[in-house]
């Protein structure tokens, strides 16, 4: 599909305004980017203008023509095979984007040399002018060797390639956490039925955003009172303890809004978008007051480390989340402070 990016200024901010034809599967992957929104006056949707982004839709150096017309003719045969090869691996669409712009960056800096006569030392290269020259977060240059990877070794199957070539320590931010007082603000605050209902299972369950988007009334068990989340991160299902307090509320909002499949629905009848529950979160978090900048991923956040607090074992977490390693679940102990809150500084002792 031919889109176009475009750098603009909109209302102040830098942003990344985006033209493309109606198609339903980019615009729910697009709209799972943080803070993407729809401009009326623009007549397009746009993104903020971050390092992350710009690598995603090639603004640089795209000006409006697709990944596959930059890259040299002897190499568009190459990006055409891995995008199929993805597909075939059953990656989802928002992956398969992400590999795409970065191995097409790989190609296009590449010029007119075949990827495929490439050794180690040419893709050190290119590493270290990702690095060096063009000063790229760890973060991003993770996600490029993740797609160079898959290209040598599951493509070309060559088995040793990246042996000599090191990954960059990415930083460890811990996760962002919401103080119980203010979650239970957030509630008291969130007057309107329908975003209560959103933000307490999101919170209630430790479900991401895009899981409580794709929520359908099928999944809901109150019987058993659980939750089956289908379509979670790596394609994993995993049931979850649907909160007893909420079961009345969900009645109400079920008997007041009527969804037909999707329990929360869009204005079209169809899923409701992320880009929506975000705003809802935003707007209701302005409402407590609370300065500290925060996603909606907080909630989920909030949840694991509230639980932790409250004598959890730490596998039981770990299940609830759809964590595969328990070193992710493992990072909420370290921003709980239900026991460093006991320690006595020795300044406290004179």
């Amino acid at each position: 599909m031919d889109w176009k990016a475009k750098l603009i200024t909109h209302r102040g901010a830098s942003r990344i305004a985006l033209y493309f034809d109606k198609d339903a599967a980019f615009l729910q992957e697009l709209q799972q980017l943080e803070d993407c929104r729809w401009s009326q006056t623009l007549g397009a949707w746009h993104v903020p203008d971050t390092e992350s982004n710009r690598s995603i839709f090639r603004v640089d150096a795209a000006a409006g023509k697709s990944v596959l017309a930059l890259i040299h003719e002897v190499n568009q045969p190459v990006l055409l095979r891995f995008v199929e090869q993805l597909r075939l691996s059953g990656y989802s669409v928002h992956t398969i984007r992400k590999y795409r712009a970065d191995f097409g960056d790989f190609l296009y800096w590449l010029k007119g040399v075949p990827a495929r006569d490439c050794d180690e030392e040419q893709v050190r290269a290119y590493i270290l002018q990702c690095l060096v020259d063009k000063r790229q977060s760890e973060a991003l240059i993770h996600s490029r060797l993740n797609a160079l990877k898959f290209y040598y070794r599951t493509i070309l199957h060559r088995e040793h390639f990246f042996l000599d070539i090191p990954r960059p320590k990415k930083p460890q931010k811990l996760p962002k956490v919401i103080p119980v007082a203010i979650i239970k603000k957030l509630f008291e605050q969130t007057t309107n039925l329908k975003h209560n209902t959103i933000l307490k299972l999101c919170y209630g369950m430790g479900l991401r955003v895009s899981e409580i988007a794709g929520l359908t009334i099928p999944q809901i068990d109150s019987r058993n009172m659980q939750v089956l989340v289908e379509h979670g991160k790596g394609k994993k299902e995993r049931y979850v303890n649907l909160p007893e307090s909420i079961l009345e509320q969900l009645r109400l909002y079920y008997k007041e809004y009527k969804p037909k499949h999707y329990l929360f629905e869009g204005a079209d009848g169809g899923m409701i978008s992320i880009r929506t529950v975000q705003h809802i979160f935003r707007e209701s978090m302005k409402k407590t007051g609370y300065e500290r900048k925060l996603g909606i991923h907080s909630l989920r956040h909030s949840f694991a480390t509230h639980l932790l607090e409250q004598g959890t074992d730490i596998r039981f977490i770990q299940e609830l989340l759809g964590h595969s390693n328990i070193k992710t679940t493992l990072l909420y102990t370290e921003v709980s402070d239900h026991n460093i809150r006991k320690i006595v500084s020795p300044l406290d002792k004179l």
